[in-house]
């Protein structure tokens, strides 16, 4: 056990001793009162961890998702921020991406390539893209067999971004190979 370790050990058991402290001088006389207490804020906690995990799997249901038509066009829902986010699988691992026409190319965020198996520390970054944050280098790699709902790509060239990212980019690299609409709160891809 490290030091920082201990220090928030012995912070937590005085902090304990401090509340235990209080609940005992306070309801010394009303032992039942205190557990039924305690017992009421334990199901309230409880309560709320399992609201929000619960929301971390409804969201998906109960927010726009992107769907594939009967006529095979792709449509994403525009989310809160006013982004077209796009889910791809890339051999059998799902990445969200941000649909982004302003970006040449398709670019990974280093947590995106890590996710994909790609080490971003083994890569030779040669190339550089101009950013609303500055300069940054790139280094380009390749992704196989790349699902857009209905669609395939094999072999699609992709940058793997230096810095750090919030999410991954999806350019016309990837969706100038496609038919665009933008319909008020969706965007459709077309072949």
């Amino acid at each position: 056990m490290d030091g920082d370790s201990a220090g928030r050990l012995i912070y937590l058991m005085l902090l304990l001793v401090a509340v235990g402290g209080w609940v005992m001088v306070e309801y010394r006389q009303r032992m039942g009162l205190a557990l039924r207490t305690a017992m009421a804020w334990g199901l309230i906690f409880l309560g709320v961890a399992a609201g929000y995990g619960l929301w971390q799997d409804l969201r998906h249901d109960l927010l726009p998702r992107q769907m594939v038509t009967e006529t095979g066009e792709l449509v994403i829902p525009r989310a809160a921020d006013g982004h077209y986010y796009i889910d791809i699988d890339v051999d059998g691992t799902r990445l969200t991406m941000m649909a982004d026409t302003g970006a040449t190319s398709v670019v990974l965020s280093p947590a995106d390539a890590r996710r994909l198996g790609i080490a971003p520390e083994s890569l030779i970054y040669t190339g550089q893209a101009m950013t609303a944050n500055g300069t940054v280098r790139t280094a380009r790699t390749t992704l196989q067999n790349v699902t857009l709902g209905p669609f395939t790509e094999k072999a699609l060239p992709v940058w793997v971004n230096e810095a750090e990212m919030d999410v991954s980019l999806l350019g016309m690299d990837l969706l100038g190979r496609y038919r665009i609409e933008i319909d008020r709160e969706r965007m459709i891809l077309r072949p």
